[in-house]
């Protein structure tokens, strides 16, 4: 513990900001950068979109433009009836454009920011602590460097190397722990282990924490919405919104589409290998970026409508054909055209999860060419280069006859099998599960289990929103980075700067 009371902390966070000249967002801005002031948003055009730098967590949205490196409509992409085998239009918002590469970090700033600004985050005395299973420690980090403080990423060491690479470049501590993408439990050891030992570490636990859900709800829900209008047509219909489980937090996008759109449905995904929605199921998987083997505090169970496991192989064998020359090749045979292969790419493996969860799902209500289901594609097939290099060693080039196969066995052969539509019951029972990991392990009570299956607790949620956003407002007020910015006198930390106050 610091010593200090909140408003001695919260003076420190802001003469931090001032000193390097960290300006914050609103959740509003993130929704709609279209508000975002005018300085900004001609500063950021001499910013490179991935860079370490402070004005770029005003790229944390989805409406980031590559083209033009400003701002513009919400990034998405439609995949054809020639690829997905479904009459029904599925669409993915595109989160490599995010800084980092991948849509995690907003989860990231959602549960840091409102501490910040709150003092309840030192960043001049604590380290901020990022339990993780990749992407979301790797946001974590970002905001650490740029506040100037350690990072610390607890992820587990069978992730793709590309992610410890990024991490070891920034200069943030590793924690490395036993297992794959399933070993969540293990990650939740590290962090009891750090509280034992380290007073000064705070943990931003984005499996418990209410920013996460906040953030996709305030931000990728919207997003969505926005996509939906302008693609949709006259007749469209948003059937679903499809998400992987993992921390949940994009689940929570399909809790506000339910609102405006009232027809979605919300199906969750999780690894056929690890069905614990699904079946109470446990196991190993290679889903990278939806740790699993328990709920997650933060999933609005109650609101859930459908749970479907995506076998693991199929991910990895649709990684290659999404990447590989061969699988090109036959896409283009089948009748795919050249802008939706040169897209293909944007799809990670958790990306792909998603797209097959979306094909069952459309597949299972019987949906059709008036049906809209929208997911995430969470992040790029960058940061899986190294997966692909495996995939080349273990089973030898990508041929098209192997293509043709791959396409035949995992899209136009996908079923409706390993899903299941959800009763008031089922759904019960799977926030049910919770008590094993949260009241058994992690310190929550009973009672604010019971309080999550209500409706009244995730109304008075999102009322948070608008509060976070003025106690935003006033600090950046207090930091006065704003008046820096439009004088001209806006000093950006240099990276090596960053990289010595961040160890």
């Amino acid at each position: 513990m610091t010593g200090l009371n909140k408003e001695q902390i919260r003076r420190h966070a802001v003469e931090r900001c001032r000193e390097r000249g960290v300006l914050i967002p609103t959740f509003a801005e993130m929704r709609d950068p279209s508000t975002v002031d005018p300085a900004i948003v001609a500063a950021l055009r001499a910013v490179d979109m991935q860079a370490v730098d402070p004005l770029n967590l005003f790229r944390i949205t989805w409406h980031n433009d590559p083209k033009t490196n400003g701002f513009g409509e919400v990034n998405a992409i439609e995949l054809p009836s020639e690829l997905t085998g479904v009459p029904a239009r599925i669409v993915g918002l595109i989160g490599k454009h995010f800084p980092t590469g991948a849509h995690k970090v907003g989860a990231a700033f959602g549960c840091l920011v409102p501490r910040l600004v709150a003092g309840e985050f030192d960043p001049t005395t604590q380290r901020a602590v990022w339990p993780s299973t990749g992407n979301y420690c790797r946001g974590g980090a970002f905001d650490s460097v740029l506040l100037g403080c350690q990072a610390v990423a607890i992820l587990p060491e069978g992730m793709s190397r590309e992610r410890f690479r990024w991490l070891e470049s920034i200069g943030a501590e590793i924690i490395a722990t036993p297992g794959c993408e399933s070993n969540v439990k293990e990650i939740f050891d590290a962090c009891w282990e750090i509280r034992r030992t380290r007073p000064e570490a705070v943990i931003f636990n984005q499996f418990e924490d209410f920013g996460n859900y906040l953030w996709h709800y305030g931000v990728t829900g919207p997003a969505a919405e926005s996509a939906f209008r302008r693609l949709g047509g006259a007749r469209a219909r948003f059937a679903a919104w499809v998400g992987a489980t993992g921390s949940a937090g994009t689940l929570a996008a399909g809790d506000y589409l339910k609102r405006p759109l009232p027809g979605c449905r919300i199906t969750a995904a999780e690894a056929l290998q690890c069905p614990t929605l699904l079946l109470a199921g446990f196991g190993d998987h290679r889903i990278e970026g939806i740790g699993d083997k328990h709920v997650p505090w933060i999933h609005n169970v109650r609101n859930t409508d459908v749970v479907t496991a995506i076998d693991d192989e199929a991910t990895l064998r649709l990684l290659r054909l999404f990447n590989e020359p061969a699988g090109h090749a036959e896409l283009a045979r089948r009748g795919v055209a050249d802008a939706v292969l040169t897209d293909l790419p944007l799809l990670g493996i958790s990306s792909v999860c998603n797209l097959l969860a979306a094909i069952k799902t459309a597949r299972y209500f019987e949906m059709d060419h008036n049906d809209v289901l929208m997911t995430s594609f969470t992040d790029s097939v960058e940061l899986y280069r190294t997966r692909l290099t495996e995939l080349c060693e273990e089973r030898g080039l990508y041929t098209e006859r192997q293509a043709a196969a791959d396409f035949e066995r995992v899209l136009a052969g996908a079923t409706t099998d390993h899903l299941r539509e959800l009763r008031y019951l089922d759904r019960k029972a799977i926030h049910n599960l919770k008590y094993f990991t949260w009241v058994e392990q992690q310190g929550k009570t009973v009672e604010e289990l019971h309080a999550l299956w209500t409706l009244s607790f995730w109304e008075d949620l999102v009322e948070k929103l608008p509060r976070w956003d003025d106690q935003i407002a006033t600090f950046n007020r207090e930091t006065g980075v704003l008046s820096q910015i439009k004088g001209g006198t806006h000093a950006v930390v240099s990276r090596e700067d960053r990289d010595d106050r961040s160890r």
